[in-house]
């Protein structure tokens, strides 16, 4: 009986000893970040320059991977299908916040678990640095006297152009053509070559362009002047009714499956906290106009429930969607 008892204990010891390092070992093999959107995007530009502090908090390698596609929905939905084991991390921007409303997806941020929200951005609306226009008035007297002719750049239904164009439709006219793309830097890319007339962009993605002078910004999606782009006007100068839906702007976020092991969920939020608040990082995204935010847990919770719920009504009432947020039970904000 007694042995029987010493090997019982023996064991349990050894499954104890056996389980404790295998978690906190994590990682023991290289995570792959999933940004569901193309290179030389805003997002893209900030996960791939927040992730070296990462790695150093983790003591480990995330190696970013791009799988474009469906507004996000596709990079997306490959992480919420992915094994739950923290070996897969998600990398993205607002967008799935409106997947149900547009009826891109059924989930939303709801279904994963938030790591953390690094931070928020504003929206530029920017055109070829040759383009004859050079202000957001210019832009909607040509749309409106030749309605349906201009080229849009658009990331697709509940991207950052489609929703700020929205917004836009809400108080005015701006009846374009749209050109899809696959991210910012596609967009950016086409205009370059001057194949789309303007495009809302993430200001992190457009603000070294514009300032070099190789395209022009038109309106920052403010009630204010940016410091970063001096002499670009807030569009509530051409556009005063604007002013309802401000401030808004486009924000990004790390999250993983919900039913991922708790220690490693832990493991993430620490490293992501730690490395957001490295001061090298926090002088590079306020730099390029961001507000370094680095929130999780029920702070992260309450700030997604706000985005969803202004930005969803917003677009239901500005006719970009038909399907009531209260069907969604979003309440108004």
């Amino acid at each position: 009986m007694l042995r029987k008892l010493i090997a019982s204990v023996t064991l349990t010891a050894a499954a104890v000893t056996m389980t404790v390092p295998a978690q906190a070992a994590y990682p023991e093999r290289n995570i792959q970040g999933v940004v569901p959107w193309g290179a030389g995007g805003a997002t893209d530009i900030v996960m791939r320059s927040l992730t070296p502090y990462v790695e150093k908090e983790l003591g480990g390698k995330i190696i970013i991977n791009n799988r474009t596609g469906g507004t996000g929905v596709i990079g997306s939905n490959h992480v919420l299908q992915a094994r739950p084991d923290g070996y897969t991390l998600l990398l993205a921007a607002e967008n799935a916040q409106l997947y149900p409303l547009l009826g891109l997806a059924e989930f939303d941020y709801s279904a994963f678990e938030t790591i953390n929200i690094i931070g928020q951005n504003i929206a530029v609306i920017a055109a070829p640095a040759d383009s004859k226009f050079n202000s957001m008035a210019d832009l909607l007297a040509e749309a409106k006297a030749n309605p349906g002719t201009l080229r849009m750049g658009v990331t697709g239904a509940g991207g950052l152009p489609g929703s700020v164009h929205a917004m836009i439709e809400a108080v005015d006219d701006l009846k374009v053509r749209e050109v899809t793309f696959a991210g910012d830097g596609p967009g950016i890319t086409a205009m370059l070559g001057d194949h789309i007339d303007f495009m809302p962009l993430s200001l992190i993605a457009a603000r070294e362009m514009i300032t070099s002078g190789k395209i022009k910004g038109l309106a920052v999606v403010s009630t204010e002047e940016l410091p970063q782009l001096p002499g670009v006007e807030p569009i509530t100068k051409a556009l005063p009714k604007m002013e309802s839906f401000l401030p808004w702007g486009p924000f990004w976020g790390v999250w993983v499956r919900k039913d991922t092991p708790e220690d490693i969920k832990q493991k993430l939020t620490d490293a992501y906290a730690k490395a957001l608040g490295n001061e090298e990082f926090q002088t590079f995204i306020k730099g390029l106009g961001a507000q370094p935010l680095n929130l999780s847990g029920e702070k992260a919770k309450e700030f997604l429930d706000r985005w969803q719920s202004v930005t969803t009504w917003s677009l239901y009432e500005a006719g970009a969607s038909k399907v009531s947020p209260e069907t969604l039970n979003i309440p108004k904000p």
